[in-house]
């Protein structure tokens, strides 16, 4: 009988060693997860210095920024002080909305790393009719980042 008990006792320390992997797994996948979804908080911010760059004169722009931000701010510059004003509102609004994928998607949320991700591919088109061939290839690489944070937030909830 005795050897009975000590059975009960490895399979019961067995199950505790397959949890405690399962807890190590979905603690990293949480991390990876987290590092996908950090890319819209770069986006978002990005774009935002690329407007206020080219409201104040500037000609520098980062390419992993948003391409509809760089066609906001050709087109403001056209109006005048309306124009920067509306600007700062829709480029603010388009990197709030970032923000907020990047809130959600650090929380594990599927959805909205899908979400977020066909409006960077979008983004990516609009460059590429654009002929902006390198920001093209820097959003590829930003959609596979988040992809694999996607990815990742898929291991966490199974």
């Amino acid at each position: 009988m005795a050897s009975v008990g000590m059975a009960t006792a490895t399979s019961s320390e067995r199950a505790q060693q397959v949890n405690e992997r399962i807890a190590v797994s979905k603690m990293v996948a949480a991390g990876r997860a987290r590092a996908g979804a950090r890319w819209f908080y770069w986006i978002a911010s990005l774009s935002l210095i690329n407007s206020l760059v080219v409201m104040s004169g500037g000609n520098v722009h980062f390419v992993i920024g948003l391409g509809i931000s760089s066609v906001v701010d050709a087109m403001a510059k056209r109006v005048g002080a309306f124009g920067t004003i509306l600007d700062l509102v829709i480029n603010g609004f388009a990197a709030g909305v970032l923000v907020l994928f990047g809130v959600l998607a650090s929380r594990a949320q599927r959805w909205a790393f899908v979400l977020g991700m066909a409006l960077y591919a979008a983004d990516a088109i609009l460059l590429l009719l654009l002929k902006d061939y390198v920001a093209v290839g820097f959003h590829a690489y930003a959609l596979w980042a988040i992809y694999r944070g996607y990815q990742a937030a898929q291991q966490i909830q199974w």
